[in-house]
């Protein structure tokens, strides 16, 4: 492709809405973190109902019913949606659950992991080869998982969670390609009747937030629609008008974030131990970035698929 200034306007653009996306993405542990006095489970079903609301808006408006009447006629495409939706489901109450119980640095750690997991899916579930490169970075990881293992006493199961629940949605979505907006009301819509009677039972038992809590935080509870969906948009948005390279560079902005904040905003104990692992799964990402972008020469030559990516917070 010739080289113009449109097009480097239109990549520019595309890298701004993938910086702007990532650091939604990153930031997202303040905006949970005002629901501290709101139970994890209630907070994903109020994110799942009014994310639905907010889709269905969205589509009504824009009248896109295409892709939705595709899927709701494909039965195995649509049985997949349903996996999609409980898969990304269970990652948002890890997440906020991370959050709001003092694990942000364990969190961050899971997505700076997530790439390196779904190069582990490509191998066993699309059956991809790796190079001596990229295999050095997932013993890097391993290392550097286990480390912290040692220092917890257990294992970091917030974070594992968090890469394998993300790298599975990732795999499930590469195999539908679905649009993110229809995409995003399916998969809210598969698991929204059990969000709204898991809310109506609280309200009805005098237990739920929207009795309880004050004004403000009922408008944030709202909010969690908007919180998923924008950085969705600019993430779609992004992807489109810039390589998928850069998109996959970006997303090492939303775990750095998190990090950050863990240490310095959340005051969360950051140990040498810490320090040592990171630093462990910094190498590995280096070292599995520069394989992808064919500076680190490969002794095997095949397609990975393993440049992931987040929506999701």
């Amino acid at each position: 492709m010739k080289l113009t200034i449109e097009n480097i306007s239109t990549n520019t653009v595309g890298t701004l809405n993938g910086i702007a996306a990532y650091s939604l993405w990153g930031f997202l542990p303040l905006y949970w973190n005002l629901l501290e006095a709101v139970p994890a489970i209630e907070i994903l079903a109020h994110r799942i109902l009014w994310t639905f609301l907010l889709m269905s808006l969205i589509i009504i408006l824009t009248r896109n019913w295409s892709s939705l009447t595709a899927y709701l006629t494909n039965k195995k495409k649509l049985s997949l949606v349903f996996l999609g939706g409980l898969v990304v489901s269970l990652n948002w109450f890890i997440f906020i659950y991370a959050v709001n119980s003092g694990f942000v640095i364990e969190a961050s750690m899971g997505y700076y992991i997530t790439p390196l997991v779904v190069v582990l899916l490509g191998v066993t579930v699309f059956k991809e080869k790796l190079g001596r490169w990229q295999l050095a970075a997932l013993f890097m990881a391993t290392a550097g998982v286990t480390i912290i293992a040692i220092q917890y006493g257990r294992v970091p199961w917030i974070a594992l969670a968090l890469a394998f629940t993300f790298a599975t949605y990732g795999m499930i979505k590469k195999i539908i390609r679905l649009d993110p907006v229809s995409g995003l009301a399916l998969e809210t819509f598969i698991v929204m009747p059990i969000a709204l009677l898991y809310i109506i039972s609280l309200e009805n038992a005098g237990t739920g937030a929207l009795g309880s809590v004050t004004w403000p935080v009922k408008f944030i509870l709202a909010g969690t629609g908007i919180a998923t969906a924008t950085p969705l948009f600019l993430f779609a948005r992004g992807i489109e008008k810039t390589t998928f390279s850069m998109m996959g560079f970006l997303q090492y902005i939303a775990p750095t974030i998190n990090l950050v904040l863990g240490i310095f905003v959340f005051k969360e104990y950051f140990s040498v131990a810490h320090l040592v692992s990171f630093c462990f799964i910094w190498t590995a990402l280096v070292i599995f970035t520069l394989s992808n972008f064919g500076v680190l020469k490969e002794s095997v030559t095949a397609k990975t698929g393993a440049t992931g990516s987040r929506g999701k917070d």
